[in-house]
C-alpha cells in the first residue's frame, strides 16, 4: 500500500492521510487500477476532473498544407492530423503560456513534424517524421488517407503542449471512479445461477447450488441483481470514503504518470491560491 502527501488538519490536531493501493494495471489495455481511501466525494471527482483536463500532453496545433492532391479537404487532413496521440516528454516541454519565449513559439515549447507522400499509397501516422524522437505517433497504423495514382500530399505540422479543458485531443485518456463496493447475500435466492447470468461484470458465482460472491470489486452499483429479488436476498452498498479509480490512457503518457501530474497539478493550484489569498 503507498500513502501519499494529502493531510487534513482535524480539530482535535491530528491528522488523516488519504491512502492509495495500486489493485491492476493492465498493460495490454494501458489501464491502471487503484483504490484511494479517506477522501470524500469532492475530492474523488476533483482527480477525475484533474486528469481528463489539467494534465499536458502534446498535439498538433498548426498544419501547413504545402501540397493536397488527395481526395481529402486540407480543413479534414488538418483535423485527422490534431487527433492524432502524440507520445508526451513533459519535461523537455512546456505549456507556451508558461514557456520563456511567452508563447512566441521555441524549441522549448513546439515541435515540427513532416509528412511527404507520393501516390499510390496508404497514408498512416508512421509517414509522420518527428524532429524528437521521443515524441511521435502512438498509433503508427492510424489511417490518414488513401493516395491514388498521381497525388501527393505534403505537410509541416507543430505540436504543443494543451490541456483537455481546451480541446479534447490533448486529453490523456478515460478514467471514471465509483463507490468502494460490498455485496452481501442474505436469505438465498431460488434462481442462483439466473442472478450469476444476469450480472453483466461476473461479481458472483454458483457452487453447490448455492450463490456466493466471486469478484466483489468488479461491481458497479447496478443493482441488476437487486431489482429482480426480493428485499434481504442480496445488499448492495458503497463506501463515500473509498473508491475505486479507473485510468485508460490513450498512449501518450503512462496511467501512473497521468494519475501523478494530475496531483501535482493540484498542489500548484492549491499554492497559487493560496498565495492569492495571502
Amino acid at each position: 500500500m503507498m500513502v501519499v502527501g494529502r493531510k487534513v488538519e482535524e480539530e482535535e490536531g491530528e491528522y488523516n492521510q488519504m491512502k492509495v493501493e495500486i489493485n491492476d494495471f493492465d498493460k495490454k489495455l494501458n489501464k491502471l487500477t487503484f483504490i484511494v481511501s479517506d477522501i470524500n466525494p469532492s475530492f474523488a471527482n476533483a482527480i477525475r476532473r484533474l486528469i481528463v483536463s489539467e494534465v499536458p500532453t502534446m498535439a498538433i496545433e498548426d498544419v501547413e498544407i504545402r501540397k493536397n492532391s488527395s481526395i481529402l479537404y486540407d480543413e479534414m487532413v488538418a483535423h485527422r492530423l490534431g487527433l492524432i496521440p502524440l507520445t508526451t516528454d513533459l519535461k523537455a516541454y512546456n505549456l507556451q503560456n508558461e514557456c520563456t519565449c511567452k508563447g512566441v513559439g521555441c524549441a522549448k515549447c513546439t515541435l515540427k513534424l513532416t509528412l511527404s507522400a507520393k501516390g499510390p499509397k496508404i497514408v498512416t501516422a508512421a509517414d509522420i517524421k518527428s524532429k524528437d524522437p521521443k515524441v511521435k505517433p502512438v498509433d503508427k497504423d492510424h489511417l490518414l488517407v488513401k493516395l491514388l495514382e498521381g497525388q501527393e500530399l505534403e505537410i509541416e505540422a507543430t505540436a504543443i503542449l494543451g490541456v483537455g479543458k481546451e480541446h479534447v485531443k490533448w486529453s490523456p485518456g478515460h478514467t471514471i471512479y465509483r463507490y468502494y463496493p460490498t455485496v452481501k447475500i442474505g436469505k438465498q435466492p431460488k434462481n442462483p445461477e439466473a442472478i450469476k447470468e444476469l450480472c453483466a461484470f461476473d461479481v458472483f458465482d454458483v457452487k453447490g447450488g448455492k450463490l456466493s460472491v466471486k469478484n466483489e470489486l468488479n461491481c458497479t452499483h447496478c443493482n441488476a441483481c437487486t431489482d429482480v429479488l426480493k428485499e434481504g436476498e442480496i445488499e448492495v452498498t458503497g463506501d463515500d470514503t473509498k473508491y475505486i479509480f479507473e485510468v485508460e490512457s490513450w498512449g501518450q503518457l503512462e496511467p501512473k504518470e497521468i494519475v501523478e501530474k494530475a496531483i501535482s497539478v493540484y498542489k500548484a493550484k492549491l499554492k497559487e491560491f493560496d498565495t492569492k489569498l495571502k
